[in-house]
């Protein structure tokens, strides 16, 4: 666990304003959660909170039985995505595309809710992305209760670009899209997320260690958000997707926050 002071370091170091007083910083999932199922299972629930379907052409298929879509090694979280040939139907999701593949998902356990008590929280992790037309990855925090509030930490979508993206409403968006050489390669993707005033928050968007955008996040505090990581197909990201496998890695996930 880090303390207050360290945290303190790290914000000033990522060009974020000290807080006004001191708080504890306590860590919620630390970066040994894909470290065995046993770890992984204690802090996240498999496939989307509210089920295996979303708004791309992928079904999530994952449980403490069935890692062919989520497995893990070495500490690595591995997310892989397969074309099928069969009919399986459309989407449960708006817009209902065909289920062209199955991939997985995961979603922490814990939400990240803003508040006087919690009034900082970063949310971050290491990432090897597919950038292939088709390939929807994505790493971001969406509301529990309703939608919005969204925040999304790392987003491609067939293309070598990440957005960062803050949805206030479905017309109300803040995005900021960063190119990002090789996105397969290990690049770590960082949020961090402070409360302003009663209602709102601003977000800090982080790649590589590099700041790269602030977006206000209005009437995001005392919102419960899911944290979830999950490859999704097709959908924004174009089409026709991949034939191969897709494969989207994750390590050294975080979520820390400050007690106040």
């Amino acid at each position: 666990m880090r303390t207050a002071a360290t945290a303190l370091v790290l914000v000033l170091a990522g060009g974020l304003p000290a807080p006004a007083r001191a708080a504890a910083w306590e860590d919620v999932i630390t970066p040994g959660s894909f470290g065995s199922y046993g770890a992984l299972e204690s802090e996240w629930n498999y496939r989307y909170p509210w089920g295996s379907d979303h708004n791309g052409s992928a079904r999530m298929y994952a449980s403490a039985s069935d890692h062919n879509h989520v497995s893990l090694s070495g500490g690595v979280l591995t997310i892989k995505a397969t074309r099928i040939t069969w009919d399986e139907g459309t989407s449960g999701a708006d817009p209902h595309l065909p289920i062209r593949y199955h991939s997985g998902a995961v979603h922490a356990k814990e939400h990240v809710v803003v508040t006087d008590q919690f009034p900082n929280w970063e949310v971050k992790g290491e990432f090897q992305a597919p950038s292939a037309r088709g390939t929807w990855p994505a790493f971001w925090l969406t509301g529990v209760n309703s939608w919005p509030p969204e925040s999304d930490v790392l987003e491609f979508k067939g293309d070598n670009r990440n957005w960062f993206n803050t949805f206030r409403s479905s017309s109300d968006v803040s995005s900021s899209v960063v190119g990002v050489s090789s996105p397969g390669s290990w690049h770590t993707y960082r949020a961090w997320i402070t409360k302003v005033n009663a209602t709102d928050v601003d977000i800090h968007y982080y790649l590589d260690g590099r700041w790269v955008a602030q977006h206000s996040a209005r009437n995001f505090a005392g919102k419960p958000l899911w944290v979830i990581l999950n490859l999704q197909m097709e959908g924004s990201s174009g089409s026709p997707g991949p034939t191969a496998e897709t494969l989207y890695r994750a390590r050294n996930v975080y979520i820390g926050r400050t007690r106040a």
